[in-house]
């Protein structure tokens, strides 16, 4: 319910800055973290963050001291990914929060991430190649599944073919295209895990939209947290919080949806 990676809980301090600003928010454990044994055989992307999120954004509806008509689903990452799904399934959501969302497959975004940690390090060594092929061939795979594979439980990267081929037939852009609700979208510029080529995706699919705001931060990263070099991953382990314009700007964001 934190989101806690390494010194930075993103949902907390999006919760608890929200909530300073006089904004219900509702956060909970991710059915993963919670119910773990639930994922060991065929599952889909609707069963592991879609799902929850639905009946989330149902329960909140029931509050007596929430506006029913005013409910809005914020999604960070995968679950921004997954946020133009959750509006088709629960059509009266009042608007969405994507904050750096991939428009990419997520086999596209691996191959970036592991060729961009690779840089860092300088000359490719042999191992470094070794690892980089081993990737690529991990992904290659994932590219080739069918639904002849759909029964499979080997698991890639984690997951079973069913979650990859779920994916795989899911374009969010494309989906958020169709709907007609307001739509905030928000990327860190210094992110290498979804990149601006992803926000761009957001802008094009989504260009001459009215309730649809865009806006990119030149200094943050995957986290929303500020920094002045280029991302790595030994920033997220230090303690940090999200930078304090963009709960400002969601909070102004939500009260002028009316």
């Amino acid at each position: 319910r934190d989101e806690s990676v390494g010194g930075v809980k993103v949902f907390r301090d999006l919760a608890e800055g929200l909530a300073s600003r006089g904004i219900i928010v509702l956060r909970y454990e991710k059915r993963t973290r919670a119910h773990p044994m639930s994922f060991t055989g065929q599952f889909t992307v609707d069963a592991e963050t879609v799902d929850d999120a639905v009946a989330a954004v149902e329960l909140l509806r029931g509050r007596p001291e929430v506006d029913p008509a005013r409910v809005f689903a914020l999604g960070h990452s995968l679950g921004a990914m997954m946020a133009p799904r959750i509006a088709q399934h629960d059509t009266a959501v009042a608007g969405l929060i994507v904050m750096a969302g991939p428009t990419r497959p997520l086999e596209d975004l691996l191959d970036e991430q592991t060729a961009y940690l690779a840089s860092l390090a300088g000359d490719i060594t042999p191992a470094v190649r070794a690892h980089l092929d081993a990737e690529r061939t991990l992904t290659a795979r994932i590219r080739a599944l069918t639904d002849a594979d759909s029964a499979s439980l080997s698991p890639m990267m984690g997951a079973p073919a069913s979650y990859w081929l779920d994916l795989n037939r899911y374009h969010p852009a494309e989906v958020a295209r169709t709907l007609r609700l307001p739509m905030l979208i928000l990327q860190g510029e210094r992110d290498y895990q979804v990149t601006m080529v992803d926000f761009d995706g957001w802008r094009r699919a989504l260009a001459g939209r009215p309730g649809v705001t865009l806006k990119s931060y030149p200094g943050l990263n995957h986290l929303f947290v500020a920094g002045t070099a280029p991302s790595v991953p030994a920033e997220y382990a230090a303690t940090a919080h999200v930078a304090g314009q963009v709960v400002d700007d969601i909070a102004q964001w939500i009260t002028t949806q009316r």
